[in-house]
């Protein structure tokens, strides 16, 4: 069941939002919008109900979720342990597109964690998302809610993109439609479970950047480590629509459009830069150009790569973004999306696709 209740700047219907709610307190799933991409939401601290995200998703048990909390929540009912500066962050990024890893509490089932000790806590600034949390359970519950799609594909950030992914008879209680995630990729993750034998550690960038985390609790988050929690979204390989991916500097890539298209390739095009030209090759199957900043590009990343595979090109080819900072999350996403199309480019001048 899909219920539209409109943009961020809608007004929410608090009637659909109560029925999630209540549908979410039996144990159903419920999609959710929040600012980064749309959640496939449940109980936290229902098993059975975790268990259904995994089985709907198809997500290895050992993959964490988030949990996702209402604003004000008591952190100290979910964490063991809450540094300072985890007070701190929250105070200063909350609500919004930072998740926290912490000491889970004993009384959080550990199958939000993928067995682990730890637990991802999270505020989202998604009006609806906000109503929702504080419908469920009078404002006290957690809704582990990772991205409503199926495991290692692209993240949807509209309800049409749930929908498409499950389709109308899947495992989904409700749909909640809040509009275009406004960020579009998900959130940062920073590790504050060893803060006192490391530090913090960035575990995935996000729209929220190690500097700006640095400047509230005075300490650069660090590279992660072979013994950094598992996380959500941190695999090799992930983000990934059905057609192949590959990224290229638009040097590179105007070479190689010229010779996808003698090997009678068809190619759908992401870039930024003004490659109008390269637009017009016949190669070029389909097309979009992307705003040439980080933030705009990452609102609509995911929605331009579900609308590429769509057009039945051999490969989507990305132009790749620029370094620093600010591309950060983005670039992350693009190396997961392509990392298991490793080779495409030369198998498809060669007329062969790796397996």
């Amino acid at each position: 069941m899909s219920v539209g209740i409109g943009s961020m700047d809608a007004a929410i219907d608090q009637a659909q939002i109560d029925a999630a709610a209540r549908a979410l307190e039996q144990g159903a799933l419920v999609a959710l919008p929040t600012e980064t991409v749309y959640g496939l939401g449940a109980d936290a601290e229902n098993p059975a109900a975790v268990a259904a995200i995994y089985a709907a998703k198809g997500r290895p048990q050992d993959h964490p979720v988030i949990v996702h909390l209402a604003p004000g929540a008591d952190l100290d009912y979910w964490a063991s342990e809450v540094p300072d500066e985890a007070r701190q962050l929250a105070a200063a990024f909350w609500p919004g597109p930072l998740t926290m890893i912490l000491k889970r509490a004993a009384r959080i089932p550990a199958a939000v964690s993928g067995g682990q000790d730890t637990v991802g806590l999270r505020c989202p600034s998604h009006p609806v998302a906000i109503a929702l949390l504080q419908a469920f359970k009078g404002g006290r519950g957690g809704i582990a809610a990772p991205s409503a799609n199926k495991f290692g594909n692209v993240s949807p950030t509209t309800a049409q993109h749930v929908r498409d992914e499950f389709g109308a008879a899947g495992p989904i209680a409700m749909v909640l439609d809040g509009g275009q995630s406004e960020v579009g990729i998900e959130s940062t993750i920073v590790d504050l479970s060893r803060l006192a034998s490391l530090g913090p550690v960035l575990l995935r960038p996000g729209q929220v950047s190690a500097e700006a985390i640095a400047a509230v609790i005075d300490q650069l988050p660090l590279a992660p480590d072979a013994a950094a929690p598992r996380a959500s979204g941190t695999l090799a390989s992930h983000y990934a629509p059905h057609t192949p991916v590959a990224m290229q500097d638009s040097t590179t890539l105007q070479a190689t459009l010229a010779q996808l298209h003698a090997a009678g390739r068809k190619v759908a095009l992401i870039h930024y830069s003004n490659l109008a030209n390269l637009a017009n090759l016949p190669a070029v199957h389909a097309a979009v150009r992307l705003a040439a900043r980080p933030n705009e590009f990452a609102h609509a990343l995911y929605a331009s790569l579900r609308a590429m595979d769509t057009t039945g090109a051999d490969l989507i080819l990305v132009e790749a973004p620029p370094h620093g900072d600010a591309w950060l999350g983005v670039n992350d996403r693009l190396r997961r999306a392509a990392h298991g199309s490793c080779g495409i480019v030369h198998g498809l001048l060669n007329r062969q696709v790796p397996m």
